[in-house]
């Protein structure tokens, strides 16, 4: 795998790194929630803007992302909008979606921006390149909360991920029946094998799709979300829960 280091966290190597979102609506609530997190082992924070009731206000975006890496100097951040169509709380524009990633990108806080693929090939395109002016990596990210498609489209969305230069490559389906899980996992170990040097990250949303957020380290997916109070997604595990879970997986392996 393609050597990623942040922070002192080598990506891609050993247990799936545990990220717990932050989805709260105001500064105070935010930075509340963060400061609980003071006890739990993790390895990255991921700010859901989407939930944030000023985030077209880029100054103020710009404003808590400074606060959250002064609490959390030592972990990973990632600044994520989710858009509407992909299963985020607020609709936003093409431009103004770019506009603000390159906004945070600018101010050196994030370490890891996300940056949905299917906004349109050009646009992502685009702001992939004013993200990495900016010395800051992106994960390139696609999520499907209706269904699970087969293997070899999730392949192919991960390689048209990888085509325009995402730094990491990020896809979340919902399941149907345990056969879709089976799918993902799978897809997820054919892309680590054949297709990629990338870290990935992949997951089965939902009651079905548990097993995998927690066997990551087997089938190749170098994160998984674990939540502190309300999820960003279905199917999140309680942060604590999921580090002793994984670490039982890696001592056995």
């Amino acid at each position: 795998m393609k050597n990623i280091e942040i922070r002192g966290v080598k990506i891609g190597e050993g247990m799936p790194k545990i990220i717990i979102p932050l989805v709260e609506s105001t500064e105070t609530e935010i930075i509340q929630k963060l400061k609980s997190f003071k006890e739990l082992k993790y390895d990255a924070v991921e700010w859901r803007a989407d939930f944030f009731d000023e985030v077209l206000n880029f100054e103020k975006v710009t404003e808590v992302l400074s606060e959250i890496r002064n609490l959390i100097p030592d972990k990973i951040v990632f600044f994520t909008y989710r858009t509407k169509k992909e299963g985020g709380n607020k609709e936003i524009s093409v431009e103004n979606y770019c506009a603000l990633n390159k906004a945070v990108a600018e101010t050196g806080d994030a370490d890891i921006i996300d940056v949905e693929i299917f906004i349109g090939y050009e646009e992502a395109e685009r702001n992939i390149n004013n993200i990495h002016s900016c010395n800051v990596l992106v994960v390139a990210s696609n999520h499907d909360f209706y269904k699970t498609p087969d293997k070899d489209d999730i392949i192919s969305r991960m390689c048209k991920m990888q085509d325009v230069g995402a730094d990491i490559l990020k896809i979340a389906v919902m399941p149907q029946s345990p056969e879709d899980l089976l799918t993902l996992m799978s897809a997820t170990y054919e892309m680590r094998q054949k297709y990629t040097n990338k870290p990935i990250i992949t997951m089965s949303m939902g009651a079905l799709g548990m097993m995998s957020r927690l066997a990551g380290e087997i089938f190749g997916s170098a994160f998984t979300f674990g939540a502190v109070g309300e999820t960003s997604a279905p199917g999140q595990i309680p942060a604590d829960q999921l580090h002793t879970v994984i670490s039982i997986i890696h001592q056995n392996i």
